[in-house]
């Protein structure tokens, strides 16, 4: 019988991919993360998902009872102004709970590491998740990687997008540092296969892919697959000096991880995966075929459970467009009921117009006239929106009731964006998320969606707050 395992950080780039790599071996998984609501939707044959916050992780014990091996792919990077007192504290919470609830073995993916005195605060994380778990007195195996070739990847959308979005690439000296980039099929093959090789002990492994190649040469592949040729001009000037908002500008990556990515890139990080290649044979992809894989993928991005699956934003969305989605709104806690929000949103167009700021909404939408875009207005007549209907210049394209309404941006910009109403459950209370989802198109709609921040942040905060007291009032009518 195939054993179970738990996966920590499964909505995670690569926890996607390996709990449905693990689902397709036939493996038993529990899928555990704070936003588990992606990897719920496919349904994946043996593959049970569980929120769970590892900061205050109270039912990680209960998740551990019948597990055999426990994947750690747990990675804040960027979510915490002190990241490094962040991964620690959550290693920590990991490490009490096996402590408690054993399991057989743990399989911790980790990064390369560089000589103690050239880390970065990135590279100093995983070495103090590792040597924690490993307080646990449980068999670890530490998978080091590198550059990671796949749609998704942080450091491969970075790259990807200073060609894409920079008329000349002007990298700091790192662009000479040597690595070892590894597709991400091969990456999962061994990922999956160590649990064909149960550890007795501790092991430390690298995963490589078959070429040793400075970021230079990486840069100059891509281009040359890619099609997209650029000046490549490298400055010596330290990597301190990038800063959040240059980053905001050239990568749709969220700057603070882009940040600390590059500023780990500034060493030679190369593996030897001659143990690993021995205990796991495989067919390792070239680079330059892992980029033409990678691209291919990323022209089907949109067509997800994110966009409803939708014809008409599958037909809009460019391979230019940024993987990652910039992001703006608010969330307001209410006493307000599932079903008095959920009418609410549902006005939407309506008597309401968007809740809040409609001379603002006006606006935008007469720049669009401006430039020759005459946009529809109305809504449906019926009080329930469906998937399909037209809400002025928007489409509907989610409808989860009393859970989510998605609808596809319509106006004229540079990139492809929606705009979701969530609604959670907590019990004692509701929260209801207004939020705007954005690809930028190269720098100009990177520019755009810096431009439209504040305009952003002012609406939504307004629209989830009068929201939330349209359904107060409705809820207290209903109890009244």
């Amino acid at each position: 019988m195939p054993q179970t395992v738990l996966v920590l950080g499964a909505s995670g780039y690569i926890g996607q991919h390996l709990v449905a790599e693990l689902s397709a071996r036939g493996y038993t998984v529990r899928a555990a993360a704070r936003h588990i609501e992606r990897l719920e939707k496919q349904q994946l044959p043996g593959v049970s998902c569980h929120s769970l916050d590892l900061e205050w992780p109270v039912t990680l014990p209960a998740l551990l009872e019948g597990v055999e091996t426990l994947y750690y792919l747990v990675h804040g990077m960027g979510e915490s102004r002190d990241f490094l007192a962040h991964e620690r504290q959550v290693a920590l919470n990991v490490r009490d709970a096996l402590r408690q609830v054993p399991v057989k073995q743990i399989i911790f993916l980790s990064s390369l590491q560089a000589p103690a005195h050239e880390q970065s605060e990135h590279l100093r994380a995983r070495q103090a998740t590792g040597d924690i778990l490993r307080e646990a007195g449980i068999p670890l195996i530490e998978l080091r990687a590198g550059i990671i070739v796949g749609a998704g990847s942080a450091a491969f959308e970075v790259m990807r997008d200073m060609v894409y979005n920079l008329p000349v690439l002007t990298p700091p000296r790192w662009v000479r540092s040597r690595t070892t980039p590894i597709a991400l099929e091969n990456l999962l093959v061994y990922l999956a296969g160590l649990l064909e090789h149960p550890a007795s002990e501790h092991r430390v492994l690298e995963a490589a892919g078959p070429e040793e190649l400075t970021y230079q040469q990486q840069f100059e592949r891509f281009m040359a697959v890619s099609g997209r040729h650029r000046l490549l001009i490298p400055i010596p000037f330290p990597t301190s000096w990038i800063s959040v908002w240059f980053l905001n500008v050239i990568t749709s990556v969220p700057p603070t991880i882009a940040k600390a990515l590059i500023q780990g890139l500034k060493h030679d990080l190369l593996a030897d995966d001659r143990e690993l290649r021995a205990l796991i044979p495989q067919k390792l992809t070239t680079f330059d075929e892992a980029v033409r894989q990678t691209l291919e993928e990323e022209k089907k991005l949109v067509n997800s459970s994110d966009w409803g699956y939708d014809e008409h934003a599958f037909a809009r969305w460019r391979p230019e467009y940024g993987y990652f989605a910039k992001q703006a709104g608010y969330t307001v806690k209410t006493p307000a009921s599932l079903a008095a929000l959920w009418q609410v949103v549902n006005r939407l167009g309506g008597r309401e117009g968007y809740f809040f700021g409609n001379i603002l909404w006006k606006t935008r939408a007469a720049m669009d006239l401006l430039v020759g875009h005459k946009l529809a207005k109305g809504r449906p007549a019926h009080a329930r929106l469906k998937t399909g209907d037209n809400v002025d210049s928007w489409k509907v394209i989610i409808v989860e009731p009393e859970k989510q309404l998605s609808l596809l941006f319509g106006m004229k910009a540079p990139g492809l964006g929606r705009l979701s109403f969530t609604l959670v459950d907590k019990g004692d209370h509701r929260k209801l998320d207004v939020r705007a989802w954005w690809h930028p198109h190269g720098m100009p709609g990177l520019l755009y969606w810096l431009l439209m921040i504040p305009a952003h942040l002012f609406i939504f905060r307004g629209m989830a707050r009068r929201i939330a007291r349209l359904a107060e009032e409705i809820t207290g009518k209903k109890e009244a």
